[in-house]
């Protein structure tokens, strides 16, 4: 099948609560395909609420959908782009081999570009005197530093924590003095992608938005903090995990009650939406070509993706 194809890779994107779990699950289910999970929290072993895993969603009338790279890491370890670049190779290579076009759906910007433009990573390893000295600056301090290190640097969208910006200048300043000995190899088979992005209106996204965080907390995302809490997990390594983790910590200290964390937490998400749709007309003026349809529109889903097995 892929010898005759346009496409080989089906890359189903968009911005948070866009229902790309859901369409990818359909589309798979139709072409017989398996989904590579391109978020970069799913990976945790244990998070699944705050996550939005939404295991359940990969069984399509009684057929259950393979996917992968998501529950594969324990919130102790330190996942990372290099990490993820490396299994999606494997992945892909492994799926293409069975005669099957794999389809690639998530939000994350950072880990879609990563394989679409063929990122060639450097294994860095952590420099513990390093974070020491650079945990003293605040997050501005930070952010000029990386300017400095990476004058290129023209988006930093998922280096909005202080955590990320400290390991972005470790990387940049580990490339500069090491030789790219350990890099992560190149895509071994050429990626002819097809990438369709799922659109929401803005309002109709924000009442997704909130209509899902409600079912989450409904479905006990407290007290899946809460155990985060009780495995050993540290407020700062919960904050590195994202929104949801962030203020449900601040709940459970008192830091806010629970009425000014939802609402809270809600307008951050919205604002995380925000950022994502920023992400993806970046990548369209890199040189990506995105078919935006609605986020309930399957048949074009279908047909744009039918397109290239001609």
């Amino acid at each position: 099948m892929l010898q005759q194809a346009q496409h080989n890779l089906i890359v189903i994107l968009g911005p948070t609560a866009s229902g790309k779990t859901a369409m990818a699950v359909r589309l798979a289910a139709w072409l017989g395909s398996e989904i590579i999970s391109a978020d970069s929290r799913q990976v945790y072993i244990g998070m699944d609420i705050g996550t939005g895993k939404d295991l359940n969603e990969y069984n399509y009338h009684d057929k259950k959908i393979p996917y992968h790279l998501i529950d594969i890491v324990s919130p102790d370890d330190d996942f990372n782009l290099f990490e993820y670049k490396r299994l999606f190779l494997e992945t892909y290579e492994a799926i293409s081999k069975k005669g099957i076009i794999p389809v690639l759906a998530g939000g994350t910007g950072l880990y879609i570009d990563s394989v679409l433009d063929d990122y060639n990573l450097v294994y860095v390893p952590e420099d513990q005197t390093l974070r020491d000295k650079l945990d003293r600056f605040s997050i501005d301090q930070l952010a000029k530093m990386l300017v400095r290190e990476r004058p290129k640097l023209h988006n930093t969208t998922d280096l909005l924590e202080k955590s990320r910006l400290i390991r972005a200048i470790e990387i940049a300043r580990f490339s500069r003095k090491k030789s790219n000995d350990n890099h992560c190899k190149k895509n071994s088979l050429e990626i002819r992608p097809v990438i369709i992005g799922l659109k929401v209106e803005r309002e109709k996204l924000r009442e997704r938005i909130k209509r899902r965080l409600y079912k989450r907390l409904d479905s006990g995302l407290v007290e899946e903090v809460e155990n985060l809490y009780k495995s050993g997990l540290s407020r700062q390594r919960l904050d590195y995990f994202g929104l949801e983790y962030r203020y449900v910590s601040k709940y459970l200290q008192g830091e806010l009650n629970r009425n000014d964390m939802i609402q809270k937490l809600y307008s951050a998400i919205c604002k995380f939406a925000k950022r994502q749709e920023t992400w993806f007309r970046r990548m369209e003026k890199n040189g990506h070509k995105i078919n935006w349809i609605d986020c309930d529109d399957y048949e074009s889903l279908q047909q744009i993706a039918a397109n290239g097995f001609k």
